[in-house]
């Protein structure tokens, strides 16, 4: 099943101690706050979202999940429509279970799935097609930990590995270029969109709308976006009017 029909440009509600924040270069306490998560949800779905990215980055610092509170208000407030996807602190197939049943469509898992490849398989058993592995690159290696650890792992080799496992996804994450408004590394997208038969969904750097174009033409099925869309750089029906041109 494709999980993303046509390309989606999907806003990104971030949260840090309760709040919406938006890291620069994955860098803790570089944030900048937006306020509410709900609040943020409510007005990206308003504004045309059909499906949301929701990151606990103390969960991905501190390896559980820290902000459940907000995040389950945010997945309460949101309607059935709307695909949501979660990732920060997910470190078992059981946790990942418990939020699928609580109603998000997909968990995102980093950390988790390098140090032990065989949740991914776990989790598909039950939830078939509901995983997507975040490989975050910076230098190009993966990192972990809050984007703290390298691991040696080469973006591209590990997607196809992942997608062996059962990975309904792959959400590359180009760190060197995160949060900066700075554009994005296409050739890093296309390689790992190369790699894989699942959809791979983008994020780090989107500057333009013309950074979301070049991500879909790299081979990106989407492109998650946060400080561009907060900074008010372009409006969400601007950047996926563009897309939808190409």
């Amino acid at each position: 099943m494709n999980q993303f029909p046509e390309f989606e440009v999907i806003p990104a509600v971030d949260v840090q101690d309760g709040e919406v924040v938006q890291l620069v270069g994955g860098e803790r306490g570089t944030g900048k706050r937006y306020g509410d998560p709900v609040a943020a949800a409510e007005r990206w779905i308003d504004a045309g979202a059909e499906t949301l990215h929701l990151v606990d980055l103390d969960g991905a610092f501190e390896g559980e999940r820290v902000n459940a509170d907000a995040i389950e208000s945010v997945v309460e407030s949101v309607p059935n429509e709307v695909g949501l996807q979660l990732g920060g602190g997910i470190r078992t197939a059981e946790g990942a279970r418990d939020l699928l049943d609580l109603g998000l469509d997909r968990v995102i898992l980093g950390t988790a799935a390098v140090e032990t490849p065989e949740i991914v398989a776990a989790i598909d058993e039950t939830h078939p097609g509901s995983v997507v592995v975040s490989l975050d690159a910076k230098g190009g290696e993966v990192v972990v930990s809050g984007w703290t650890e390298g691991t040696g792992l080469d973006p591209a080799e590990a997607a196809a590995r992942y997608e062996e496992l059962g990975a309904g996804a792959v959400l590359f994450t180009d760190v060197d270029v995160e949060g900066q408004l700075d554009g994005v590394d296409r050739e890093a997208v296309v390689r790992v969109a190369d790699a894989v038969d699942v959809p791979v969904i983008a994020s780090g750097g989107v500057a333009t709308t013309d950074d979301v174009v070049a991500l879909k033409e790299a081979g990106a099925a989407a492109v998650v976006v946060g400080t561009a869309l907060y900074e008010g750089q372009f409006t969400l029906r601007e950047a996926q009017a563009a897309a939808d041109a190409v």
